[in-house]
């Protein structure tokens, strides 16, 4: 059940899901079309669907709508046309009417001739969603005439009682044109001049935990929209106001940004929260009120508690700032840190290990997490002592990481480019409950030069706050601290999604379907990662008998929860009903396992196991599918088809077919004779990963450290221009390939001046 607040607005937008009671102001720039002349009906209609579906969930919704001026306009300008047009014909012999132009026409005569036709408008709409609808004209004066106020307030009150949508507009048929230097005055007087200023006076009169104002700018910005380097506001606190630089008001409408702020932060004081947003970008207009209310980012929100720590955008930018430092230090002072890191973990392995027990006491009595989740969680001396020696691995990796020649050629005489790697920039890393993910994952943004913003599961919360603290000590040794931040406030994974002016690259690390959510949410910043592991094995009819049931045993049941299991198993024809196949049967039964029949293999069974409902299905425990296949490019096609280019295994003693296998299959892991299980970047040598990646460009695969890494051209001339080479010039390009070595270390400030 929905609480109505009645006293204090509300702190964060995560509370905003629990407004009762929501006014939802719409500006004539939402309302009206770009010529100012009619209504935008598609922007109208994706509004009125929205307050209906809110409005059905059981709140009281209220519309404060512009747009009567409008609509009268385009009622009156037809008319006169028409009515110009029907005298020209009558006099059309005695060429006596030539003027065809339209009038300027008065705002109170079109909001009179205007308020009819967008009230029925409305009416038409919200009937659609069996949602009732009622008119409400109010003035500057009906606020000051204390019966008045009362007799509004009892009016809105019945009505919202009826389950009925008021639609309360000002009456400008008979209201007086706004003066320009009446404003806000104090706590309980607000003049009522723009349609910003009745909705903030109504929100508080009313009670309203919630007031959504809709214009044509995405919120406020700190300095006017469009200029260079103005940005966003996301949260606006009182008395932030004095370092805000205010633009021009909207395009039509007679309030501007800055009337906007003062309604809203006057609505704020009186204990109703604010959002201002866009009502008309045509991408999000069909959900930018729901949003609102579901807490996401979207607008600028106004909350009267300041956060004690910086913003998600400033945590961002600090990140970006000392990444920036961090990128430019010597290799071997980014492996010091590192190593202090690992030295760290090992030095204040009981306060971790007491941290992460507090966390695990939390989420025991919860009982919440499954047993998988929990161990995750769980971190032990071993688990530390291994977590440092990966981390000096990286260390050692670290030395001819950034900066490292991969290309030299000399284009001209004296003109030489080189490719060499260089960071990528901010990468965010989205853990679930996986404290050692932290110090992994640090330690490689270091060694590869990259900031790094981490968003860990609240379960960890405890561990992850120790683990900061301990990395960026490790970081201030070369006054790089700011490099590595946790985001510790109660953000969204969505809403860090759309930080894409700020971050570079998205890595997830988690389940499945925390990979496809950042997956669809992350429109402008690549993700890395994988969002399934539905791997493959394939038994070919020229296997080994002790290998096939190695490697079966291995990939399904070693660890079955991992994204490098088994899930599907490829079975040759001919190996049906042979002492092979019994005894792969026989070793699953054994292990436990539960077996899916896929269609043929089920049509070769008298008495099937259970038929598989998919065969796209990543288990994630002890399942797996069995399947049939008539041959090796049968196994190929059906990989490609249901798998997700994960990891996928041949088992075959016949080099040529496993030579094909290994080259026509389209995955981020193709073995032959190996358990599926070495898909893993400690496996393969990379000292630690950051995930599994099955995307087709960068990286691909178990990525360490090289994953983390991108390039950029670097040429070195001597006055040459693009004209030295044309016709006319006198240069003429070589292009040829120079050795590749590596540029000596430059050395460490510190040792030079000893």
């Amino acid at each position: 059940t929905i609480k109505h607040q009645i006293v204090n607005s509300f702190t964060h937008r995560g509370e905003l899901r629990k407004a009762k009671r929501i006014v939802v102001k719409l500006g004539s720039a939402v309302v009206t079309r770009g010529d100012e002349c009619g209504l935008a009906l598609g922007r109208l209609a994706s509004v009125v669907e929205q307050v209906a579906m809110l409005q059905n969930q059981g709140r009281e919704m209220m519309i404060v709508t512009s747009g009567a001026v409008a609509f009268g306009k385009q009622r009156l300008r037809h008319e006169i046309l028409l009515s110009q047009s029907v005298r020209q014909a009558l006099h059309s012999g005695q060429n006596q009417i030539k003027d065809m132009s339209v009038p300027v026409f008065e705002a109170r005569a079109c909001a009179a001739a205007g308020q009819s036709g967008l009230m029925a408008l409305y009416e038409a709409m919200f009937t659609q969603y069996s949602t009732c609808t009622a008119q409400v004209l109010v003035t500057n004066l009906d606020f000051h005439d204390d019966q008045k106020r009362w007799n509004l307030n009892s009016t809105l009150q019945e009505l919202l009682r009826m389950n009925i949508v008021p639609i309360i507009n000002t009456n400008d048929a008979v209201v007086p044109p706004p003066e320009p230097n009446s404003d806000l005055q104090g706590v309980n007087v607000i003049s009522i001049k723009d349609n910003d200023s009745l909705a903030a006076r109504l929100a508080v009169e009313m009670k309203a935990d919630l007031l959504i104002a809709l214009s044509d700018v995405e919120g406020l910005y700190d300095s006017p929209p469009g200029t260079d380097d103005a940005k966003l506001i996301d949260i606006f606190y009182p008395g932030d106001q004095l370092s805000i630089t205010y633009g021009t008001k909207s395009r039509v409408g007679i309030g501007g940004m800055e009337a906007k702020v003062k309604a809203a932060l006057w609505a704020l004081q009186g204990g109703t929260s604010v959002v201002i947003a866009n009502g008309t970008h045509p991408k999000v207009t069909g959900h930018v009120i729901t949003d609102i209310v579901e807490g996401k980012k979207v607008g600028t929100f106004f909350s009267e508690v300041k956060p004690a720590g910086p913003t998600v955008e400033q945590q961002t930018e600090m990140a970006r700032n000392s990444g920036r430092t961090l990128a430019a230090l010597h290799p071997e002072q980014r492996g010091e840190i590192i190593r202090h890191l690992a030295n760290l973990l090992v030095e204040k392995k009981e306060e971790i290990l007491a941290a992460n027990k507090m966390d695990m006491d939390i989420a025991v009595n919860a009982g919440q997490l499954s047993s998988a989740l929990l161990n995750r969680l769980s971190l032990s001396p071993a688990k530390l002592n291994s977590l440092a020696i990966g981390l000096r691995q990286i260390a050692l990796a670290s030395r001819d990481s950034v900066g490292r020649v991969l290309r030299r050629t000399r284009v001209a005489h004296n003109l030489e480019l080189e490719q060499i790697t260089v960071p990528i920039g901010v990468l965010l890393v989205i853990f679930e409950a996986r404290p050692d993910c932290l110090p992994q994952v640090s330690a490689l943004a270091i060694a590869s030069g990259n900031a790094l913003l981490a968003k860990g599961g609240k379960e960890a919360a405890n561990t992850n706050r120790i683990l900061l603290e301990l990395t960026q000590e490790a970081l201030d040794i070369h006054w790089v601290k700011e490099a590595v931040q946790l985001v510790s406030t109660r953000e969204e994974v969505e809403d860090l999604c759309r930080l894409d002016e700020m971050i570079d690259l998205i890595i997830p690390r988690g389940s499945s379907q925390l990979v496809k959510n950042i997956q669809s949410a992350a429109k402008g910043i690549p993700v890395l990662g994988h969002s399934e592991g539905i791997c493959h094995v394939y038994i070919d009819s020229e296997a080994a008998i002790d290998k096939a049931i190695k490697i079966v045993r291995d990939s399904k049941c070693d660890y079955p929860a991992a994204c490098n299991a088994m899930e599907t198993l490829l079975v040759h024809r001919d190996i049906l009903r042979t002492p092979l196949f019994d005894q792969i049967i026989d070793m699953l039964r054994t292990e436990q396992v539960k077996i899916h029949a896929g269609p043929r293999f089920a049509s070769n069974l008298t008495f099937s196991p259970s038929e598989v409902k998919s065969l796209r299905t990543e288990y994630g425990d002890l399942e797996c599918c069995i399947e049939v296949v008539d041959s090796m490019q049968e196994a190929i096609d059906h990989i490609h088809r249901y798998g997700s280019s994960h990891t996928d295994v041949i088992v075959t003693e016949n080099e040529d077919t496993a030579e094909r296998f290994l080259q026509q299959l389209d995955s981020a892991c193709v073995f032959w004779n190996v358990s599926s299980r070495f898909a893993d970047g400690y496996r393969f040598g990379l000292g630690a990963e950051v995930g599994i990646s099955t995307a087709r460009i960068h990286a691909r695969g178990p990525v360490g450290l090289e994953g983390l890494l991108t390039t950029k051209w670097v040429l070195r001339g001597d006055g040459h221009t693009a004209a030295d080479f044309s016709e006319q010039g006198t240069m003429e390009y070589l292009h040829e390939n120079l050795p590749v070595t590596q540029p000596q270390p430059r050395q460490i400030a510190a040792q030079s001046e000893e």
